[in-house]
Order: structure tokens, then sequence, then C-alpha cells
């Protein structure tokens, strides 16, 4: 059973995926329709960013989770005992 300060994690870390998808959804679709001088550019990076951050994330993640399995495999890997 989960305790209260668990349920509390949960419930922030499903506001925060909330809120970062509906940031960046805005960004990629509905952004580039909005004219150039409105003030709702100035919330938000260049268009460059929004391609560039979740290939650097995505590669950092796949990178991260190579060397995990990777060391997993080095740490289980037992020597053949030869006999003769």
């Amino acid at each position: 059973m989960a305790t209260s300060s668990d349920q509390t994690v949960g419930y922030g870390m499903v506001i925060f995926a909330g809120m970062l998808f509906t940031y960046y959804t805005v960004w990629v679709i509905i952004l580039p329709f909005v004219d150039e001088d409105h003030l709702l550019h100035a919330y938000f990076l260049d268009r460059i960013y929004a391609i560039a951050i979740p290939v650097i994330a995505g590669s950092l993640v796949l990178t991260g989770l190579v060397a995990y399995i990777g060391m997993i495999q080095m740490r289980s890997h037992k020597p053949k005992i030869k006999t003769t």
C-alpha cells in the first residue's frame, strides 16, 4: 500500500509531466501558427531547441541504459572453468 508521501510524490510527478507535455505541445504544434511579434513567443525558446533538447535527452538516456546493461553484463560474467 502506498503511503501518503508516496502518493504526494506520484501526484507531483504526474502534474509535472502534464505541464511539460502541455508546454511542449504548445511550443511545437501551436506556436508556429502564431505571429512572430505575439507576446506568447516570449515564453518559449527558439524552435531549434524543440528538436535539440529531446534528441540530447534521448541520447543521454540511451547511453546510460547501455552503460547500465554493460555493467550488469560485466558483473554477471562468470569465467569458464577448464577441466583436464
